[in-house]
């Protein structure tokens, strides 16, 4: 299912952020605490009345180097471009703005819903002034206080009124569906170039769910393939390659679609600190993932090449153990044919389902081989475990106490369900629980 997107808008020092943080931070707060994911978000997701949707805080959206004018103008269109819904927020103690015009007429060409949210209304006697707000001509403002975290409620009922009807995406269950995520110009348009190319069979061009966004289907080895491209995304290119920040955006929507996300990587740049970022958002979202050393024929391949490569990837992507890594060049096709395999690989193990009998027999032997912890003079049991999910595989183990389940005990517990079960490329969840 598609979440909705909605963007936080307006003039700096107006309360953006902290806006953003209200309805985000508690989700971000309990997000996995993985070594190498960068935490800072401008994008994150928010739910209100059950409807889990993604906010973006274009104040978190740094462009250096550019007219404050020119600044805003940019990061409205950046919301515009992405948003189904727009919060367009102002400060209430300063009145109506010339800067708060131009966001406004920017935000009138767009066509798109506008919620209006008059920030910093600390109490009930200021919401007098709430009424000049109207002259802005997009309905009724809600005054809200992020500080005191005021009316936030009102304006989210708004806000969640106006979400297009998410329809589930229909989707075969015999197509894979993939992605190629990864900073700018590491070579994703070449990558899909050279897959259609190599393969020689288009079949068509489909609308996608993605808003502007085209789907391309393939076929390989009797397998059903679908490319899902962020091309639709590059309008306003400048804009969005002005700051690589951007580059999460396209790959959020994405991410969400697929079966398989390929992380590409440059071989001539090397690893960026945005490549983990952007891999991190795929790791979180619990897609199975490939990860992609492009561009391969820049540099001097040989096997210690490779090799001393993998290390550093493995050292920089310490929470992605579980994903293959494929060297290629799209310019010169060279190894692409290694790719596709690794696919199909990824997708399987992402939707494999094991039986509870053979689980437990591996969760019951990995116990005898390593007995379980004690906390305080109270020792951990392990009852039984059982599948409850797929893509990413997901296992419930019922204990007698799930505090005395520690981490380091789950890892091995997990290290163990992969070493008997070939999970490579998926990520694996696994939930301790008390039996009721």
């Amino acid at each position: 299912m598609r979440k909705s997107v909605v963007a936080i808008v307006g003039r700096p020092n107006v309360g953006k952020s902290t806006i953003f943080n209200r309805l985000v931070g508690e989700r971000i707060s309990i997000v996995e605490d993985t070594p190498g994911v960068t935490r800072d978000r401008i994008y994150s997701k928010a739910e209100w009345l059950n409807q889990t949707f993604n906010i973006i805080d274009t104040g978190g959206i740094e462009m250096v180097d550019e007219p404050l004018l020119n600044q805003m103008r940019q990061q409205a269109e950046i919301a515009i471009d992405e948003a189904d819904v727009i919060i367009f927020m102002l400060n209430g103690r300063e009145g109506i703005t010339a800067a708060d015009e131009e966001v406004a007429k920017l935000l009138f060409k767009s066509n798109k819903p506008v919620v209006l949210a008059v920030n910093k209304m600390d109490n009930p006697d200021m919401h007098e002034m709430i009424y000049e707000f109207y002259a802005l001509g997009f309905g009724q403002p809600f005054p809200i206080s992020g500080t005191h975290g005021l009316g936030l409620g009102d304006m989210l009922d708004e806000v969640v009124n106006h979400f297009p009807s998410n329809e589930e995406d229909e989707k075969d269950d015999d197509t894979i569906y993939f992605s190629l995520i990864g900073r700018p110009n590491v070579g994703k348009s070449s990558l899909v170039n050279a897959l259609l190319n190599e393969n020689r069979v288009i079949v068509s061009e489909i609308e996608g769910t993605t808003r502007d966004a085209i789907d391309t289907k393939l076929r390989k080895d009797d397998q059903d393939f679908v490319i899902i491209d962020t091309a639709g995304m590059r309008k306003r290119g400048k804009v969005y390659e002005s700051t690589e920040k951007y580059s999460v955006l396209r790959a959020l929507r994405a991410i969400e679609r697929s079966d398989v996300v390929l992380v590409l990587i440059d071989a001539e740049t090397g690893i960026r600190e945005q490549d983990k970022k952007i891999a991190g958002y795929a790791h979180e979202a619990g897609r199975a993932i490939v990860i992609v050393v492009n561009k391969w024929d820049t540099i001097d391949s040989d096997e210690k090449a490779m090799k001393d490569f993998e290390t550093k990837i493995r050292a920089h992507f310490q929470y992605l153990d579980y994903a293959p890594i494929v060297f290629l060049s799209a310019k010169t096709k060279k190894r692409l044919h290694t790719l596709i395999p690794m696919v199909q690989l990824a997708s399987e193990n992402h939707a494999k389902r094991i039986q509870t009998n053979v689980l437990n027999d591996v969760i019951m032997d990995a116990i005898a081989m390593n007995p379980t912890p004690t906390l305080k003079g109270r020792r951990l049991k392990v009852l039984y475990a059982t599948q409850v999910a797929v893509k990413p595989p997901s296992f419930v183990v019922f204990v007698n106490d799930p505090e005395l389940m520690h981490f380091s005990y789950e890892r091995f517990l997990e290290n163990k369900i992969r070493d008997a079960f070939d999970f490579t490329g998926t990520p694996i969840k696994l939930f301790a629980r008390r039996r009721q």
